[in-house]
Parts: structure tokens; sequence; C-alpha cells
């Protein structure tokens, strides 16, 4: 998969550096979330924090992208224990697309296995959230190791409710 320089650049973080650049200094994992309220969202969030030091002890530096406003995603950033985390506001969803993540079927989004992970024991304190300036509910999250503006790996959710080792992809990029 092939994302331009130029889009890459126009990626700009809240720190106010461009994704582009950034990935110059370190590899990045970049990580397309869903939408803020959603339960799938929230157990990610979970997760990465939980492994946020190990990634970053890889010299992997994390870079989210979200479809909200830079102050409700730092609320929720603060609240998943990511506080001060980069990230990027992708309101438009244009970075989503021209990563070729996609609008999720209905099976993707409602079908039986993402139903049955949606109301698992482990998701219990993650409440489903329903609110536009959350994001679009109906989009697909994906993950992308990048090094110098180049995407070394790709991972794109095949269902709404998979759950992926954070911390395997990152170590399964640095193998190569």
């Amino acid at each position: 998969m092939y994302v331009e320089k130029e889009i890459q650049k126009a990626m700009v973080m809240n720190t106010g550096d461009n994704l582009y650049d950034y990935s110059n200094d370190q590899p990045i994992l970049l990580v397309f979330l869903r939408h803020f309220g959603c339960v799938f969202c929230k157990e990610a969030m979970r997760d990465i924090a939980k492994s946020k030091l190990e990634i970053r002890d890889l010299g992997v530096e994390i870079v989210f992208v979200h479809m909200a406003t830079n102050e409700i995603a730092n609320k929720y950033f603060n609240e998943f224990d990511l506080a001060g985390c980069k990230h990027i506001s992708d309101l438009d969803k244009r970075y989503y697309s021209e990563f070729g993540l996609r609008k999720g079927s209905f099976t993707q989004l409602y079908g039986l296995q993402t139903w049955f992970r949606g109301f698992a024991p482990d998701n219990k304190e993650n409440k489903l959230e329903v609110s536009k300036s959350l994001g679009d509910a109906t989009q697909m999250p994906g993950i992308f190791h990048i090094l110098n503006g180049k995407i070394l790996e790709s991972y794109i959710h095949k269902l709404a409710s998979v759950r992926p080792d954070y911390l395997h992809l990152v170590e399964c990029c640095l193998v190569r």
C-alpha cells in the first residue's frame, strides 16, 4: 500500500509535527480508531495503554488517528491512561480513506461475533456511547507500521470486534 508523501505531510499531529517528518525520526505505530463511543475503540485504548511502555521501549512511537476534535480526544485519552499521546484529528475521514479504511458492512459492525464480543465480560466496563461528535459509528479501524514515510506493514480489521495484539504487531515488524 502506498500513501503519498503529501498526504502524510498533511497529517498534522496535536504537537504540530507532521506524520511524514516524524516517521523519519523513529518507527510509528499509526492506529486508526473507531469512534470514541465504541466498545471496541475503548478496548483498543485500554490494550494500548497496557502495552505502551513496552512498545516505546522497542523504539516505536504510537500515534492515533480519530474522528473527533482534539478536545474530545484528549478527554478520552486521559480517561484511558494515554494522556499526552500524539494524535491526529480527521473529522472528514480523509486519512481513513487515503489509507484504505472503509465503512463497515452490516456483518462487520453488527454480526453475531461482534455482538458476542461486545457483551463479553471483558467489555462490561466499556459502555457504548452514541454521539456524532465522537466519530462515525460505521467507520472501520486499522493499524499501520510506518518508517521514513513508508508503510512497512498494515493490519486492516475484518470485523469491528477484532482484538489485535498491538505489542505482537510491533515485534513482528521489527524482526523484518
